[in-house]
Order: C-alpha cells, then structure tokens, then sequence
C-alpha cells in the first residue's frame, strides 16, 4: 500500500488513486540536526527577575546550540562585561553560564545589575533576555517600645505588624509565645497587609503575647516582632480602674457596649481601586468591624463572578480571581451586613497586561531561492511596541539584506541566498513588561533525511489508534509518503490519517494492519525511506469477573480473577482494596487466578479490585465485600424477599388510587424498595407494565390512573439479594372514561398518485384512547390559498386519501382524537404535499470536460423548479460507450448511471475506459422518477497506459536461443507504440544476472532470443507500450537446453547398483544397533557396570522396579498419560519424533516451547523428544525427514 501526504488534508478519502499531502511550510515542526550548519539557539537562561542568595555563588545561565558550537558573551548594566579582569567571574567550558564565587571573597551587592548573554557563531547571533540580578534581603524589625491594649468589651481593635521590607516580600502569620498559630475566625482574621483585625473582642482576646511574624522563604529566616498586649475588660472593671485615678470622673460611663451596624476598618470610604496584571491572581478584600459579627457578601455590578475562576478566602473577606483577564475588570462591590443594618464598599478594578504572544516567531529554514516570512504578534494593555533586531543589533541599522523586507510585525524574505542566514529578535514591551524571542532564518540546500530510527517496532492493541512516527528533516522541505507492504500498492482505503510531522495514524488499528511500512521523504535533492514494523495484539480480557459476596465474620471468601491476553505478552495481576494496597496480612493469599482472605473481620469489608496489566493495556473488575455478624447455627438462609400479600385497593377516585400491602419476609437481608406494577385487562390482558417504586420502609402508595383502565395491581420487593416473585393481583378496578389527553403523533401527507394527497398517522393505543368510540377527525386545506378547512370523521384507523387535488401542492394538515366524552386539545399543523408527477423538462446547456483518460466532468443548467413537479431528488447521467463494429450487431447496448443528489449542477464520471468513445444525456428526478433525457453528448476519452499482454510462451528452446511469442494486451487504450523485452540470467543459487533491455515492434507477436548461455535459466519481463506509458508487465521464466553429449556423460548415481546396495547395508546395521540398544535397557543387569551395582547396592537409593517402570527419576511423557506404562515394553515415539494424541493426553506443547522444550538433568524431560534443533531451520518439511540414528539412540541411553 502506498500512501502520500496532501496539502492541509488529514485524511484520505476513498479514490481509486494516490493521494498526496505536499507538508506546507510549516518550519516549526522541523528540528534542524545538530550535524548541520545552524545559527545558534539559546537553550537554557535564568529568569528576567533573578533574585540571588547572598549566602551562595552566583550561577547566571545561558546556555545554548549551533553549528559551529556558539561563543558567548555578556553584557552588564549595556556595557560589555569582561570576565576575564574579575578573578571571581568564570564561565563554564562550552557554555556561557556564568559562576561568581562569592563565597570566599566578594559581596553580592558588587555584581547586582541587568546582565545579557550573547551566543555567536558564523551564521548569527541570539541574545538572552535581560537578566535582573538581586540579592534577596531579609532585615530585621526596628526596636519599638509597644504600650498595652487596654479595650472595652465588644470595641474593633487592629493590631499591627508593619514588616520590614524584604526582597522578596516576607509570608506574614501571628503565633504565640509557643509557637502556636492564633486561632481565627469571621470575627479575628489577618488582612493581605498582615495586621491582624478583630470585628469586636472579647475577655478570652486578653493575652500578652501576639507576635507576628515574617518569613523570608529565599535565605530560610523567621522575624519576630515585639509581643504585643492586649486586655479586654467589662464597664464595671474600667470604671474601677479610673475611679482610682480621676474620683470625680465615670470615663466609660454605666453602660456596656452597645450592639452596633458594620463600618469597614479596611478599605476606608465607600469607593477605591485597584489595578492587577493579566494572568496574575486578582485579590481583593474587605474587613468589616461590628457587632454582632458583619458577615461578608461579594457581588460584581453588571456581571457575573467567574465560576471556576472565583475563591473566597480568609472567611469570605478576601475575594480571589484566578488568571484574571480584561474581561474581569469592572465595579467589584463588597457587603458588609449585621442585624443592625448594611454597608457597602465598591472596588473599580483595572485589568492591565503585561506583553503576551499572539504568534512568536518560528525557526525558518529555506533553500536557496526560496520565500519565507517571520511573524511576531504579541498583545497587552497598553497595546504594546515591536521592534526587530539582527543577530543582536536593531535592525535599522544592521547591515542591509536585499533579500529582506520589514512589514511591522512581519518580515518578508524572497529569494533568499546563504548570505541571507540570520539570528533575528522580535521584542515586544509596555510599561509593564517586555517580550524577547529569537528565530533565526537559515539557508540550506540539504536532501532529505529521516531521523525515526529504522526498523522500530511499534506493538498496539487491536481497536486502539497505531501512531507510526516518521520524523524527517531536508530543504527544500520534503514530501513524504508511506507504503506498506513489499509490493507498494497504491491505498485507496479511507482509514489512515496523516499528520504534518510525518506521522501516520490507524484509528482503528486491526489484526490485518500487522505489518511492515515504508515511510519515503523527497525533495529535489533526493530521497530517503525508512521501514517500521506494527504488531496488533489481542486485547486483555477478564473473563471471569470477581462476585460480589456477603460472608460472616470469621469465614473465608474467595475472589476468582480469569484473565484472557495475547499469547505474546505476559500480564501481572494484582489485587487492591478500596483502590489501595491489600493489608499486610497473611490472611490474604493467592491461589492461582483467585484472591483468598481467611478469617473475615468487619475491616475486611469493602471493594476488591482485580487489576491485569500488560505492557501495552491494563484492565480490571471490581467486588463488593459485605461482612455480616455470625448467626446462631443453623446459619440464616440470604435470599431474596418473600413476595408481598394482602393488596388492598382504597380511596378510589377517578384519577387515583391508594394501593396497601404487607410486606414478606426479607430472608436476612433488609427489603430497599418495593416495585409496582399494573396489567390493563381490558386493552393489553396478559401483559404487566411498571407503575411506580417505593422505598422499603413503605407499605402503602398513591397511584396516578389513566381513564378507561381496568387495573390489576402487583407488588414486588427488592432486597441486596434480588427481586421477590410478583405478589399475588390485586382486585380489579375500572377507572371512568374521558376525552383523550393526546392526539395522533408522526403525521405526515404524502400524495401517493398526482391527483391525491394520502394523509398517515400513528394511531392512539387503547390505553391513551381514554374511552369508547375513538375516532379521529382528519381535516385539510391548501397552505397558500384562501379555503376554509375541510374535515372528515374516519373510525380507529391509520390512514386518509383525498382525491381530486392538484400535483404536487403544498397542504395544512392536522389530525384530532375524539371519543365518546369528547375531544382531545387542539392539534399541531404539519405540513404535507399532494402527489408527485414525472419532470417535464430536461437539463439543458449541458458540457463535458475530460479531465483524463478515465475521468471526465459533466456540467448542466438546472431545470426550473416549477417544471419538476415533485420534490428535487438530483440529476441522473447515463452515459455508455460505443460499440466496435463486432459488438454493434448486439442488440443490448450496457448504460452506466450516476446520481448526483439535490440541485448539484456539475458532477464527475469515474472509471471511464480511455482511447474511446462515449455519449451521456443528463435527466432530472424527483420522487416520482425520471424526466427526458437532455440531447446526447458526445466526447472522446485520450489514450492511457495498456493492460499486460494476454499472453507470454517461449517456445523451440535451443543450446543458445530461446523463442518467444505472444498475445496483445486485451485493453491496449490506444495505439500500441512499441514492446519491452528485459530478461537476465539466474544462476543455480537463484540469484539475478545482468538486465538486458530490448525495444519490439509493436506489429510483432513473435520474437527469437540468439546467443544465449548454453543450459541457463532466463527470466523474462515484457509489457506494451502507447504514447501515454508503459503497461503492466507479464513474466516468465525458461532454460536453454542442454548439450546431448554432456548429458549422456552424466550419471545418476541413484540409479547405481551399488550405491542402492551400500544404502541397504548401512540400514542393516543401524537396525540391529537399534534391537541391541533396546535389549540392554530393557534387561538392565546383562552387563559388567549393573553387576557391580547390584553387589554394591546402596540402602538409600531405591533399586529400578519392573512393576512400574521407572528408570530412576527418568520418566516417558506417554507414562504419565497411560497408567505409567514401563518403557521396556516399547517406545512409544513415532519415528517423526512427534507425540500423537492418541498416545498421550499431554501435549508437548504443554511443556515450554511445543516440543522444542527441554527439562534438565534433574530426571525431567531433555532434547531427545525434540522434531528437529532449532539451529537447523532450514532442513525442509518436518514429517519427511527421515529420523537420526544418533538422536534416536540418545533416547534410551
């Protein structure tokens, strides 16, 4: 299979040729190779913002690739920064990362600043960003004297904390003398600012030590400021307090703090702003003082929070915006409420955004000669500045490029040379910010290379995508195609997607997409192709799944896991629970494919998980465990409940009944839900259908009735067991009639006859009749004209004809239900056509363009709608090919047609045949059939490639000649020009001589091949030839014959008296050595080594038995199968060294690899069962090689 990638097309559809995706210019999928010649590319660099521990030497990375490797540079504060006169600055060998030691001498504060590192070699420079270089600082608090804080019960108190100022900024917290955290709540919480607020205090606030403190997460140090005193007292303790001082003085007066409405203690006033970066986190935040406590409410005035954006913090005080954009700015207003009244603050919020991409340049590589364009667009708020520079420098005034032309954000490139190689900059700044990207332009003239390695194999599971990579680089930029397979048949499947990096996708990879692809990539400079292999596994199945168990305490369960996978991967199964590890228990064990746990405890309760797992996929299948107290013996039998009895039909009104039962035993296992059911014995006898369900605690039910039912009602119950049988019917009860609820559904006017309108519907069933004497009444009228509705009464049918109408006229038609007690509500107008009749008029204009010599496309004029008479069902072409004159006197001339569908104009004929001639006519069709044929079209087809010759024979072959003849191709598609004739020698080892090319006559059918080896296979390669190509090839192969007198000097030493009689002897001999082997074995002590044995017998090892023939530990696969049967009644083998089945139960291939496997010296089965080694694969068929006397005498020794 071949296939080729198209121009931005994914998939390939169904054509019947290849399909070719030309990769547009998409660089940024390129990766130039390291081998080659390439501006150089920065890697790796520190952050803009590079906060530095003063503690630790300095490391500033940049790091970066080319070819040739770069050399770096840098920059300090703009000015260039000379390493080599600071003995404290060097630079790591083939990098330019830079390591300041100021560890032994030195401060950090020396080499704060902005540095900037450049990467250069021939072929351009890229820059780094500008690196800002500051020690982080972790200060002290200043010493302050803090008074005590002496309040009274129920006032606002904020406690501040003021941190020193840090780089950077300290994590502010409150803890105690302890180390403990202060508790906080809606009434005491820390603002953003780390104050520490409290809405009201209370006597439990007093404490000597509130101490907030600061965390510096970059030098690891802890601040501590001066604890802080707080006392909260009652009225009657503060008047004490100053009537000591001041005796004629009541400072707070009688009075206890009085409940009060909410102010805010921040932010102050009733309005303020606040402006956040795009994508950072909006915080915003109100704290509320009062009493009772405020509570805290978040609105945004015209609009909506974000849900998944929103969080509230710090007891809803601190209102966060995840990832906030411009969309998020706005009025943000804050609520502050209590029983005592209501305040309000409003937040104006300002998104403003720092530089961000909207498209960053690319990497470009051209050939010589080619366009290109970089492109740098990039947004913010304010809208934000670009500028270009050149390998570092700004571009107005780096050396000028005539290749190069500079359109704000984009840069033009056209006939690009090598000198055109460059490292280009695009930066993009506000007032908040900056951008710094480098791409470079670089020129080469590479063919093409692919870089996937070859021969990878990739292994799927069946019904699972396959990705086959095929990554590839060359310039000019390569096109690449895939085959698969030797052949390299063009694809004409639709079930491949192409990616632009080459990749090649099967969604659905099945067992025949097994095989080996070819993946191509060619420009103009040439070509390159690399093979990969796909397997498709069998997918891994848990054929028996683990059930669900109730045991008791104290018992044992058993969890069976069967797995099913691919004979070539291994699975591992493991158990969890509760999608954790099992405990650590040896309670828990596994039985071969089952999980067992012993003595149950209630914490052995829950879900059990069987989970394969292979290299490739992974499934898996659960259990519910439910342990239950032991019961008194005998044990209690779990089973599903007893049906219900005892139904009871009360409160019966004309739309409801209420329907009692009592419930059955639940056999051990609590009853969940009861389930009810009605059978209608008037419309529907026999057949019941589902009412309602209740929960298991009900015993009662209020039923909705329809009309016109007569009910029966039964009861189910449903334990964790299962499903009761139904209980028995209740009475029956037959509710009163009514007018239908509902009208007819799917109605529809189709006319079946020009003149008629055919109106259809589906009927209402006897339950939704609600009463006797359903009938329905059908009415009509014309959509566009003025008539009044005419209506009929038909009985309990599904159909309607009215007679006499218009063709094919658009209708208004509704379809009512009615009964004895009246009529169902209004129903729904549909819309319906009167009947269709033949198209009077033929397309008209009609053209032909032959595309090729078997593709052709057809254009028309279409008919008038008003002239079609039906509904427009498309255009129909027949066309057909003429006929020679020996086919001509065949009265059936055979028409092909193509339908093209809806008010198409145009259409394309597929699978012509070329060199000929055709005639199409083009005719219109509706719902009723075809229209006239439009007048005859007349086009000729070009010549195209012929089929093979019908035939090849060679013929007289002589000692140096062979003759070859032949038949003409049966399709030649045109006038046959000349034949090819290529043939080669083969030689006795098969392989390919030299290819000699031969040009034929096209009016010959008959060639003589002279000069050729004496007694020497030829094969042969002959295909036709028009102007438009060459055909398919027809082969064969032939041998020169043999010189007479050479031959009669040849022996066949088969045939030799002697040799036959030498054959003989040697099967002689080989059959008494084979008598005598058997003989010795069997009779055991006829020699010296077994006397000897027996007078020296050991005790400990236990003599050979004739009983049970046992040789040892040595035992026959057949004795084991059959009663263990002695070998010394004969071998069982056949003589092809295979295991018959009627001779053993086991299978060889039972044992490790089929009958190749081997047991070891230990007594167990060895090599001398084996059909053949497996180093000797190419011995021919198995079951006619004749048996090695050697391997049949190692079986017995």
């Amino acid at each position: 299979m071949q296939l080729k990638i198209m121009p931005k097309k994914k998939c390939l559809s169904a054509g019947r040729v290849p399909l070719i995706l030309f990769l547009c210019q998409m660089i940024s999928a390129l990766e130039v190779p390291l081998d080659l010649v390439q501006p150089p590319t920065i890697t790796q660099q520190s952050p803009k913002d590079y906060i530095i521990d003063p503690r630790e030497n300095i490391v500033i990375q940049c790091e970066a690739k080319g070819k040739p490797p770069p050399s770096f540079s840098w920059t300090r504060n703009g000015t260039h920064f000379d390493i080599d006169k600071d003995p404290l600055v060097t630079m790591k060998p083939g990098s330019g990362t830079l390591i300041i030691n100021i560890m032994s001498e030195g401060k950090a504060e020396t080499y704060e600043g902005v540095y900037q590192c450049t990467a250069r070699n021939e072929r351009g420079a890229a820059i780094s960003n500008n690196i800002v270089i500051r020690p982080s600082r972790s200060p002290l608090w200043t010493k302050e004297k803090l008074e005590p804080m002496i309040l009274r019960n129920g006032q606002p108190l904020v406690l501040p904390c003021r941190p020193p100022i840090g780089l950077p900024p300290p994590i502010i917290f409150w803890m105690d003398n302890s180390f403990q955290r202060l508790p906080q709540s809606e009434r005491v919480s820390q603002g953003l600012n780390g104050d520490l607020y409290f809405s009201n205090v209370l006597p439990e606030d007093t404490r000597e030590d509130y101490i907030c403190y600061a965390r510096f997460n970059h030098t690891q140090t802890i601040q501590q400021k001066q604890p802080i005193s707080v006392k909260v007292i009652s009225v009657d303790e503060l008047n004490d307090t100053i009537a000591a001082n001041l005796s004629d003085t009541e400072f707070y007066g009688a009075k206890s703090s009085r409940e009060r409405p909410p102010t805010f203690l921040t932010p102050e006033g009733n309005a303020s702003n606040k402006e956040e970066l795009r994508g950072n986190v909006l915080s915003l935040e109100c704290i509320a003082e009062g009493l009772p406590t405020p509570i805290i409410y978040w609105i945004k005035e015209d609009g909506i929070l974000p849900i998944n954006r929103t969080f509230y913090r710090n007891f809803k005080k601190t209102l966060q915006i995840i990832h906030v954009s411009e969309a998020d700015s706005g009025n943000y207003q804050c609520i502050a409420k209590n029983a005592l009244g209501a305040i309000h603050h409003t937040i104006s919020v300002t998104v403003k955004a720092a530089p961000y991409w909207i498209m960053a340049p690319q990497n470009l590589v051209l050939s010589p000669g080619e366009d290109g364009t970089l492109i740098c667009r990039a947004n913010g708020n304010p809208k934000p500045r670009i500028s270009w520079l050149t390998n570092g420098v700004p571009i107005e005034i780096a050396p000028d490029d005539p290749s190069r032309k500079i359109d704000g954000d984009t840069i033009i490139f056209s006939n690009v040379q090598e000198r055109s190689s460059a490292v280009y900059q695009c930066n993009a700044s506000n007032e908040y910010g900056y951008l710094l990207a480098n791409a470079f332009v670089n020129v080469l003239a590479e063919p093409p290379r692919i870089l996937t390695s070859a021969n990878t194999l990739y292994q799927v599971i069946a019904n699972r995508p396959a990705l086959l990579d095929c990554a590839f680089f060359g310039s000019p930029l390569p096109t690449i195609e895939w085959f698969k397979g030797a052949k390299g048949s063009a694809l004409h499947e639709d079930i491949y997607v192409l990616h632009e990096n080459g990749t090649l996708e099967i969604p659905v990879a099945q067992k025949d997409s097994t095989g080996t692809y070819t993946c191509v990539a060619r420009n103009k400079l040439g070509m390159a192709k690399n093979e990969v292999h796909l397997e498709i596994k069998d997918p891994t199945r848990i054929i028996k799944q683990p059930e669900y168990a109730i045991v008791q305490r104290g018992s044992t369960v058993s969890f069976e896991c069967k797995v099913k996978h691919d004979q070539t991967l291994v699975p591992t199964v493991m158990w969890l629970k509760d999608n954790g590890e099992l405990p650590s228990d040896e309670r828990f064990t596994f039985e071969k494919e089952q999980l067992v746990v012993a003595d149950v405890s209630d914490d052995d309760g829950g879900t059990y998980t069987c989970v394969a797992n292979t290299t490739l996929d992974s499934v898996s299948a659960s259990a519910v465990l439910s342990v239950v107290a032991p019961t008194p013996t005998p044990a209690p039998i779990y089973d599903v409940p007893n049906p219900p009895f005892d139904l009871e039909l009360t409160n019966q009104l004309d739309k409801s009944v209420q329907l009692s039962w009592t419930p059955g035993n639940d056999n051990n296992s609590p009853i969940t839900k009861f389930i009810i059911e009605y059978e209608d014995a008037m419309h529907q006898a026999g057949l019941w259908h589902y009412q309602a369900e209740v929960s298991g605690t009900q015993t009662t039910a209020q039923l909705k009735l329809s009309p016109y039912v007569n009910y029966s009602f039964r009861v189910m119950a449903v334990n964790g067991i299962g499903r009761s049988l139904p209980s028995q019917a209740s009475e029956q009860y037959l509710t009163k009639a009514a007018e239908p609820d509902t009208n007819p559904t799917a109605v529809e006017g189709l006319g079946s006859e020009p003149d008629n309108l055919v109106i259809t519907w589906k009927p209402l069933n006897g339950f939704e009749s609600n009463g006797p004497g359903l009938q329905y009444k059908v009415s009509w009228r014309q959509k566009d004209g003025d008539d009044e509705w005419t209506s009929v009464f038909v009985a309990n049918v599904s159909k309607y004809i009215v007679s006499g109408t218009p063709t094919f006229v658009p209708y208004l038609i509704k379809v009512q239900a009615l009964n004895d007690a009246g009529f169902a509500p209004e129903p729904a107008v549909v819309m319906g056509h009167s009947g269709e009749d033949l198209p009077m008029v033929a397309p008209g204009n009609v053209r032909v363009n032959v595309v090729n010599s078997t593709l052709a496309e057809v254009h028309w004029d279409p008919v008038p709608l008003k002239s079609i008479r039906g509904h427009l069902q498309g255009y129909r072409i027949y066309y057909w090919k003429a006929q020679n004159s020996s086919k001509r006197n065949r009265r059936h001339i055979e028409k092909k047609i193509l339908t093209f569908q809806g008010s198409k104009t145009h259409g394309m004929l597929p699978g012509l045949e070329p060199f000929s001639h055709y005639t199409l006519n083009v005719r219109v069709v509706n719902g009723k059939g075809e229209g006239p044929a439009s007048p005859d079209k007349v086009f000729n087809t070009p010549e195209g490639v012929p089929s093979a010759p019908s035939s090849l024979k060679i013929v007289n072959p002589t000692l140096d000649s062979l003759t070859l003849e032949w038949d003409p191709p049966s399709h030649p598609n045109g006038i046959l020009t000349e034949y090819t004739l290529k043939y080669q020698p083969i030689n006795s080892t098969h392989e390919l001589g030299p290819l000699v090319d031969l040009k034929i006559p096209a009016n010959k059918t008959r060639w003589t091949l002279k000069n050729l080896n004496v007694s020497t296979r030829y094969k042969f390669y002959f295909y036709a030839q028009t102007s438009a190509g060459s055909g398919s090839q027809i082969t064969e192969e032939a041998v020169t014959t043999v010189d007479e007198a050479m031959a009669s000097r040849q022996v066949d030493i088969a045939t030799q008296g002697w040799f036959i009689g030498l054959m003989c002897a040697v099967a002689l001999l080989i059959l008494i050595l084979l008598i005598v082997c058997f003989i010795r074995r069997n009779k055991g002590g006829k020699y010296p080594v077994k006397e000897k044995e027996d007078a020296h017998a050991d005790p400990e090892i236990q003599p050979m038995k004739e009983d049970d023939g046992t040789f040892g530990e040595y035992r026959s696969l057949e004795s084991d199968a059959e009663d263990h049967k002695p070998l010394k009644k004969g071998s069982r083998t056949p003589s092809d060294r295979t295991v018959k089945k009627e001779d053993s139960d086991d299978s060889l291939v039972d044992y490790g690899e089929g009958v190749n496997g081997q047991f070891n010296e230990d007594g167990s089965f060895i090599g001398q069962y084996s059909g053949k080694k497996e180093k000797e694969p190419a011995e021919g068929n198995e079951s006619s090689e004749a048996p090695s006397p050697v391997n049949a005498m190692n079986s017995f020794v």
